[in-house]
């Protein structure tokens, strides 16, 4: 019996088998314990024992093998495994880290991009005094980009029917009409001055809210605009390059861009900003071309072309022509874009930030001169610009929360 023992002994191989030892050893007995045949009736075969080095030695060759793999696994993964089981969050993006960086890069590359186009938008009038056709190409450039953005379908064009054409018409004539005022009177006088008069804006939002929607405004914001007007009409009386030519169109502009806000709210749609802008400047861009035709047509092929394209030369004629109309519709962008990132209390506050931005900018670039008294009314002016914002954001804000809890 010892014979057939030792001749059947479980053949253990050390070296390459020594992963698939057992913890412990089995016999052929309790291996075969779950068949039918009674095993007293069979031979009585059993092995020898498992060496000892195989089921010990084994377990512990394992677990400084997972020891070396857990610290040479890298930090990626672990997360991705703990991220599994719910102990870790998701990676955040750069926005949602730093989401003050992003807000500040926003309006940074606004007022950037507001600066530039207003100082080149005044050396193009220098030396090409045609304000009409001037709008027409910063329309004309920014409707190409939208149609070549809508090409490669960043963003994809939202469709437009009969019913939201002419919802869009209204709007996009005051766009029109505003904008080629605020472009003759930067041709006419200073753009600190342009800005200035500009500067009213608010106070026309306010009467037309009032004596047109038939919105209640509160006295503390129509006394908020008296320094708005005092300031403007300071600024304008000793103004070294006013003239009713540059004031008259931008108090038209200032009342055209009111028009446009309330035209706006009566054709709020599902559609996003962005197609909106782009079917304004399309729609927009229609009204400007036959005033420019009209009224400057004959003058440009008569001696206006050849004047420019004399002091400049072709090359950089048109290439101030398109990157002004570029800088145009990108700052209108970016403003979108910025405006919709922030509370409207920043909304507000960076707005007068960037009209100190850009006149202070077009002094020291042009060179203009201004008396004091033009210095004291737009310092005047834009902190009555300041004060109205405030309070306005303010109202919206409380109004926004009184509509998020009525209960309240």
């Amino acid at each position: 019996m010892a014979s057939i023992t030792s001749s059947l002994q479980y053949p253990v191989h050390t070296g390459r088998l020594r992963s698939l030892c057992l913890p412990s050893p089995f016999g052929f007995s309790r291996a075969n314990a779950h068949l039918k045949t009674p095993t007293s009736k069979l031979p009585r075969l059993e092995f020898s024992p498992l060496p000892e080095r195989c089921f010990v030695s084994a377990p512990v060759g394992i677990s400084s093998w997972t020891q070396e793999i857990r610290r040479r696994v890298p930090p990626v993964v672990k997360a991705a495994a703990a991220d599994a089981d719910g102990q870790v969050e998701p990676a955040k993006s750069f926005g949602e880290r730093f989401p003050v960086l992003v807000t500040g890069f926003f309006f940074f590359t606004w007022y950037f991009l507001n600066v530039i186009f207003n100082i080149l938008n005044k050396k193009v009038y220098n030396y090409f005094p045609y304000p009409y056709f001037v709008s027409v190409i910063h329309l004309l450039v920014g409707v190409v980009y939208c149609l070549v953005c809508w090409a490669i379908g960043l963003p994809k064009r939202a469709p437009i029917d009969k019913e939201l054409l002419l919802l869009l018409t209204p709007v996009a004539f005051c766009h029109a009409l505003g904008h080629v005022m605020s472009n003759v009177s930067f041709a006419a006088v200073a753009v600190s001055f342009t800005h200035t008069v500009k500067a009213l804006e608010p106070f026309f939002n306010a009467a037309a809210s009032q004596f047109v929607l038939g919105q209640q405004i509160p006295l503390s914001l129509w006394l908020s605009l008296a320094p708005v007007v005092i300031g403007v009409s300071m600024a304008s009386l000793t103004e070294l390059s006013f003239n009713w030519t540059g004031f008259i169109s931008a108090m038209i502009s200032n009342i055209a861009f009111t028009y446009r806000s309330i035209y706006s709210k009566k054709a709020m749609t599902g559609m996003d900003s962005t197609n909106v802008y782009a079917y304004i400047s399309i729609i927009a861009l229609l009204f400007c071309i036959p005033p420019a035709v009209v009224l400057e047509g004959p003058k440009l092929i008569q001696y206006g072309f050849n004047d420019a394209i004399s002091k400049v030369g072709l090359v950089k004629f048109l290439s101030d022509l398109f990157w002004v109309g570029m800088f145009y519709h990108l700052y209108n962008q970016i403003a979108t874009n910025t405006l919709e990132r922030v509370a409207p209390l920043t909304h507000a506050v960076g707005n007068v930030l960037k009209r100190v931005f850009v006149i202070g900018f077009s002094i020291v670039v042009f060179g203009n001169k201004i008396s004091t008294q033009t210095g004291i009314g737009t310092v005047i002016a834009i902190a009555g610009v300041a004060i109205y914002s405030l309070i306005k954001a303010n109202m919206e804000e409380a109004k926004r929360k009184s509509a998020l809890n009525p209960g309240s």
